[in-house]
């Protein structure tokens, strides 16, 4: 059979879709990430909270660095998808170099005011819309950039906590959460964010805090129901967005069926290997109840227990996940993060 000679336009059109590939690895670098949340992103805004103190960071940077973490968290995995260093805290702000962009999350946050009294995101949006009245940002440096938002994990916790709230009532809560963020991703892009990844609610149920007491063997269905119904209402919402801008500004970052798919592998290689640790229970927890993962009695002496290798966690204590859980998490986000650096020819 005779080989067949691509045409001169075959050729052309291949040409310009590795110039395409190529430009944009090239601008990559030149990307800034403005993240907006609550402790799942936030990288250092929280200073006076666990993220502080020991054993935080062990494993990356190797000291208590403001991360929810043992090490890296979401915001990191997606900073070195962009190829850039993870923006610096907004509480660092004055002190540091912001060609990287901000961060602006906050551990404890939600959409609307939480127990914890820190600033929510219409808080952080604020703080946003004034850095770029100071002109620390050009419109250039924004129409290139990316965003990050993620949270509600935290507004539902505040909703449960709260006398007088039923989980019956949780629908209209949502509906509510729901509407403020579409405002706050409006908000966002009209101050000049071109492209805007959007985190799904993870599966709430699965959360230590929860599973304990089913001694980590199974997630709590009712809660997720809450997550796949939060979740759902919430890509809905981007993708009419998306259609009435007429171009694919919103991405959503599935983190309830990424956080799903990975616990169910690490449970099935548990099952194949039973020394393994069981990825529903947390690495760093308190050696009783009145104690939590950092806690330290009046002489200073730890009153927190570590798993064996942390390196193998999924969860790093009762709400967060290690670096390893987060890393599980990235890869199989990384299809979905790779819409927010297409280009068009």
């Amino acid at each position: 059979m005779a080989k067949q000679i691509p045409t001169v336009t075959t050729l052309l059109l291949l040409f310009f879709v590795i110039l395409r590939e190529v430009e944009g690895a090239e601008r990559l670098g030149e990307v800034k990430l403005f993240v907006f949340g609550d402790s799942y992103v936030d990288t250092g805004n929280l200073v006076n909270s666990i993220s502080y103190k020991p054993p935080s960071g062990i494993t990356f940077p190797g000291t208590p660095a403001g991360r929810f973490s043992n090490g890296c968290v979401l915001t990191d995995y997606i900073a070195s998808f962009l190829k850039i260093k993870s923006p610096i805290p907004y509480v660092f702000r004055n002190s540091s170099n912001l060609q990287y962009g901000i961060n602006f999350a906050h551990g404890g946050t939600g959409i609307f005011n939480t127990l914890d009294n820190e600033p929510n995101m219409t808080v952080q949006i604020d703080w946003f819309e004034k850095l770029i009245q100071q002109k620390i940002y050009t419109k250039a440096d924004l129409e290139s950039s990316v965003a990050l938002v993620n949270s509600a994990g935290n507004d539902y916790a505040t909703f449960l906590q709260r006398k007088q709230r039923r989980m019956q009532d949780i629908p209209v809560f949502t509906a509510s959460l729901i509407q403020q963020m579409s405002i706050n991703l409006r908000r966002i892009h009209s101050l000049g964010i071109n492209k805007i990844a959007v985190g799904l609610l993870e599966p709430i149920g699965c959360m230590p805090m929860l599973t304990a007491i089913s001694s980590y063997e199974k997630c709590l269905e009712p809660f997720n129901l809450i997550s796949q119904n939060h979740s759902q209402m919430l890509l809905q919402i981007t993708q009419e967005l998306n259609k009435e801008l007429g171009k694919p500004v919103f991405v959503t970052l599935d983190l309830y069926n990424s956080f799903l798919s990975v616990l169910a592998t690490m449970q099935k290689r548990r099952s194949d290997d039973p020394t393994l640790m069981n990825p529903l229970e947390p690495c760093c927890e308190g050696v009783s109840r009145e104690y939590y993962c950092g806690s330290v009695d009046e002489k200073g002496e730890k009153k927190y227990g570590l798993c064996e290798k942390p390196e193998f966690s999924f969860f790093w204590e009762g709400a967060h996940l290690s670096q390893n859980g987060w890393y599980g998490v990235y890869t199989i986000l990384y299809s979905s993060l790779r819409s927010l650096i297409q280009t068009k020819l």
